[in-house]
């Protein structure tokens, strides 16, 4: 049976896991850094929504913060590579 007040999985942290996982696939440094900056925003609001107890999600969120930083320091690198070649 579907109990109507069972917590849900809050959307928020799934896009957020989503554009952190984003962020590492694309070739852009600059496309790498907005979906990581997308994420760790994204993944802060889902965590903040995973602390009421009618909404999943938490661990996802933190998830998609670690790895937006990541991905965010990756794409730095890539834009930095990618500039420093063609000058």
């Amino acid at each position: 049976m579907d109990d109507g007040y069972a917590p849900h999985r809050s959307l928020i942290s799934v896009i957020a896991i989503i554009a952190a996982a984003a962020s590492f696939l694309v070739h852009s440094g600059a496309a790498g850094l907005a979906l990581a900056v997308v994420a760790i925003v994204l993944g802060a609001i889902g965590f903040l929504l995973s602390l009421s107890s009618a909404t999943k999600g938490g661990c996802l969120s933190v998830g998609a913060v670690v790895l937006g930083i990541v991905g965010g320091i990756g794409g730095i690198i890539r834009a930095l590579w990618h500039f420093g070649r063609h000058l």
